[in-house]
């Protein structure tokens, strides 16, 4: 069995391309921390590749430094480059990602700004506090229904 559980922290914000077949690709990478005995904290940073809706929806939520859970499985690539040399990339293809820290800040500065240049003085009903996000631990994304583990009122709902 290939299966992958991450939780860690958004190293960079999520490069979100475009292909030519029309799908949607997001790369970002996730550090997790490795406790040894001796008292010792090591870092170990991950290559993570999400496709279609679920790289559209990280690309516009997640952030540098938001700390995240992914499931899903290793994948290795290889090939040759121009000189013949080999290379290998191995990376975590996730299937879903749980947001464990809410919005990025800006996020909720720009909302923020925008309800006091229309002279609102509370946030639009779609933003959830950092603090709700937290707390109940919001799901992003997943790339399939079928697991119903999680509330719905938990779930963000890709239509």
């Amino acid at each position: 069995m290939n299966k992958v559980l991450l939780t860690g922290r958004l190293t960079r914000d999520p490069e979100l391309r475009a292909l030519a077949s029309g799908s949607s690709v997001a790369t970002f990478a996730v550090a997790t921390n490795e406790f040894r005995g001796n008292g010792k904290e090591r870092a170990e940073f991950h290559n993570v590749v999400v496709w279609d809706r679920l790289a559209q929806v990280c690309g516009q939520y997640l952030g540098k430094g938001q700390q995240v859970a992914i499931e899903g499985r290793l994948q290795t690539r290889q090939w040759d480059d121009d000189r013949g040399a080999r290379h290998w990339k191995t990376e975590v293809v996730a299937t879903s990602v749980e947001m464990l820290s809410g919005r990025r800040k800006r996020d909720y500065e720009a909302d923020s700004m925008a309800a006091q240049a229309d002279g609102e003085t509370t946030p639009p009903d779609s933003a959830i506090s950092p603090n709700e996000a937290a707390e109940v631990g919001v799901v992003v994304a997943r790339t399939t229904e079928e697991d119903e583990s999680v509330p719905d009122d938990e779930v963000l709902i890709l239509a």
